[in-house]
């Protein structure tokens, strides 16, 4: 077969390969979804692919705006909309539910979960994100973060039923993801591995809300292990009293369901705590950490698995978006599940077995030199579990992949997977507050050891002959999700504010909007009376406090609108200025204010709780929660005790967490301490600005 080369916008294509072989083979069942958009990603392949074609290579220079709607009192916006029969469903910040006509943008309804009503104590369970909602059978459902799944007529918005998902009282578990439809029944995950939560998910009736089945992705208490020959074989990979200090392995995004056999799969996500010999001593791989699950869809029974990181050490997680799909494998057709984790291999499993068929580096990685294929094991880098002192590796917690999800077109063979790199340095931690949950220090290696370190990319990756065929370098990180279309294009919002569209074949971009503020979200394409529309979700955060080193881009918390954008040919909407991009900090002061250093210390010490929305050490990222520095009420001791202790702005998003004055005034003089190092009145200290995930 000749192969030729096409250069194209700075990007090198191949134009057959993967695309000649696919269009050779006898074709499966069609992949992605049409006139509707019944899943987030798209249909139950989750391949992110619209076979619509009516926005094309051809036409895509008239693409404009049809309509907006202003969602006010969003913050970080990250599901993708789904489209039924013309209106589309999606979810807020923090759990509320959104049915918009799809061809004006009027808001036909909005359910508010209240959360800071009903469940004001678990407010605080992590930070204000959800990934978006399910639809079947004229129901939507949505996974609150305080742990409640809530059916909502789709008509109407009213509550037909509302279960809480979580295994007891005191249990310290999130919600955050989507759940998925499938057989009459609703599945959802949850999250908190990070604080040594242990994983599971749980199916139930679509029509009462009753408890189908649940799996747990790691094992429990041996008499409780006892019971389950699968829980009882991944205790063999477990040592010490693991079920007291943490074991993780959270399912909080990705889930696919196979109605070809039947199955879902689920990808666990990292252990907890991350240090290896602090969870399990001695050794062990710790199933299933990191692994791909197969489940029966009507039973919950285990099937296979597959480890990508066994010991995991580093909160890398297969969580990402597994796209089911049938693609050439030695010239014949092969069922099988791809993903791109966190970890920076592309995966390819044969769906039927779980066996592994490929596995290489997308992009920069050092923890592990390849997949050994025999054994289906990675080939670990010396030290990589830092077991004798720091080590530097590649990728760092982010992952060079992480949820936004990646997409595949059946056209052109290729998937396309937002990257990002960026390394991180990885240590024991004995002393701190962190320790005793975490066990580990990381901090994100922010010195450029090579041009690309600390910018994405948008890949398209061919999962046959496993290499990228182009490569669009993105000046952030952080960027928005993929969409694949049968018009031969993939569309991406982008971290400089940008919704951008490119050529499927080559990368080539065709086409830009400014939308004001960054993008997250992965967009989506549905049609109403024969008319193809785009649409993504406007509203930059997520874990960018979390990562303020790193992913900071100057959005500021506030200032820009969060939207909801549909796109159409012939589109002539136009978008009011917002503020632009600012990195500058201005922070505030009380030069009158008398600082403690030993409040300052403690303060520091615990300010953690505050940085998964603050920004790590008060350095925030301008979501979900304002960097609190530039903060007038944060000026006032008693006003920060009233909204930390006494939660008087937990309507608007901002839990309680009822600490009591004296560590509050800790707090709040530590973050009094960083106000005046940014000020540059006050020396920078190095223990409270080291920056960094955990």
């Amino acid at each position: 077969m000749r192969m030729r080369w096409v250069w194209g916008a700075g990007a090198l294509a191949l134009t057959c390969s993967a695309m000649d072989l696919v269009a050779q083979l006898p074709q499966p069942p069609a992949e992605g979804t049409g006139a509707d958009w019944h899943n987030v990603g798209g249909s139950a392949d989750e391949s992110g692919f619209s076979q619509l074609g009516n926005i094309s290579t051809g036409n895509i220079g008239k693409l404009g705006l049809a309509w907006s709607l202003d969602l006010d009192g969003e913050v970080s916006l990250e599901a993708t909309p789904l489209a039924v029969d013309g209106i589309l469903y999606f979810s807020g910040s923090y759990g509320a539910v959104y049915a918009v006509d799809g061809t004006t943008g009027k808001q036909l309804w909005r359910y508010d979960p209240e959360i800071w009503k009903v469940n004001p104590m678990r407010q605080g369970m992590g930070m204000g994100v959800n990934r978006g909602v399910a639809y079947d059978n004229g129901q939507v459902f949505i996974g609150v973060l305080d742990g409640r799944l809530v059916a909502l007529d789709a008509k109407t918005g009213k509550v037909n039923w509302s279960v809480n998902t979580l295994p007891g009282p005191g249990t310290m578990h999130s919600l955050t993801g989507a759940p998925r439809t499938f057989n009459g029944k609703v599945i959802i995950g949850n999250g908190g591995a990070d604080i040594g939560q242990r994983g599971y998910v749980t199916a139930y009736d679509q029509k009462t809300g009753a408890q189908a089945w649940r799996f747990w992705t790691v094992p429990g208490k041996p008499e409780d292990n006892a019971q389950d020959p699968v829980m009882a074989m991944a205790a063999k990979t477990w040592n010490g009293q693991y079920w007291k200090t943490g074991t993780g392995g959270t399912v909080w995004n990705g889930m696919t369901f196979d109605p070809e056999l039947n199955r879902i799969y689920i990808g666990v996500g990292n252990a907890g705590p991350y240090d290896p010999e602090r969870r399990s001593p001695g050794g062990g791989d710790n199933l299933f950490v990191a692994s791909i699950v197969a489940l029966d869809a009507d039973t919950g029974k285990y099937v296979w698995h597959y480890q990508q990181n066994p010991r995991e050490s580093w909160d890398y997680k297969a969580v990402a978006n597994m796209i089911s799909a049938t693609i050439p494998i030695d010239g014949k057709p092969r069922k099988v599940l791809m993903q791109q984790p966190t970890n920076g291999f592309f995966y390819v499993l044969d769906r039927e077995t779980g066996k592994l068929i490929s596995a290489e580096k997308v992009g920069k990685v050092t923890w592990a030199s390849h997949i050994d294929m025999a054994s289906g094991r990675p080939v670990e880098a010396p030290n990589v579990h830092y077991q004798d002192g720091p080590v530097d590796i590649y990728p760092s917690t982010l992952g060079s992949h992480n949820w936004q999800a990646m997409s595949y077109s059946p056209k052109t063979g290729l998937v396309y997977i937002p990257y990002m790199q960026v390394g991180a340095r990885y240590a024991k931690a004995t002393t701190g507050a962190l320790a005793s949950i975490t066990g580990a220090s990381a901090s994100f290696i922010t010195d450029k050891k090579d041009k690309e370190d600390l910018t994405g990319a948008l890949v398209a990756w061919d999962p046959v002959a496993q290499k990228a065929r182009w490569r669009m370098p993105r000046s952030f990180l952080w960027n928005g999700g993929t969409l694949a279309t049968a018009g031969n294009l993939v569309f991406q919002g982008t971290a400089d504010g940008h919704f951008r569209a490119h050529d499927a074949a080559n990368g080539k971009e065709l086409w830009k909007f400014n939308a004001g503020l960054g993008i997250i979200s992965a967009p989506m394409s549905y049609s109403v009376k024969g008319k193809q529309y785009v649409s993504v979700l406007v509203g930059w955060g997520g874990t960018a406090a979390a990562a303020t080193d790193v992913l900071n881009v100057g959005w500021k918390y506030g200032r820009q609108p969060r939207r909801i954008l549909s796109f159409a040919v012939g589109g002539t909407k136009k978008l009011p200025a917002s503020p632009p991009r600012d990195m500058k900090v201005t922070a505030l002061d009380d030069p009158s204010i008398v600082l403690d250093e030993k409040a300052i210390a403690a303060g520091r010490e615990m300010s953690f709780v505050c940085g998964a929305c603050h920004g790590m050490a008060f350095r925030g990222a301008g979501a979900p929660g304002p960097d609190l520095r530039e903060s007038a009420l944060a000026l006032s001791e008693d006003a920060f005790y009233q909204v930390v202790q006494e939660g008087a702005l937990s309507e608007r998003g901002m839990p309680r967490f009822p600490l009591g004055k004296p560590q509050i005034h800790n707090l709040w003089s530590y973050l009094r301490a960083t106000a005046r190092e940014a000020l540059g009145t006050r020396k920078p200290d190095a223990a409270g600005t080291a920056g960094g995930p955990f």
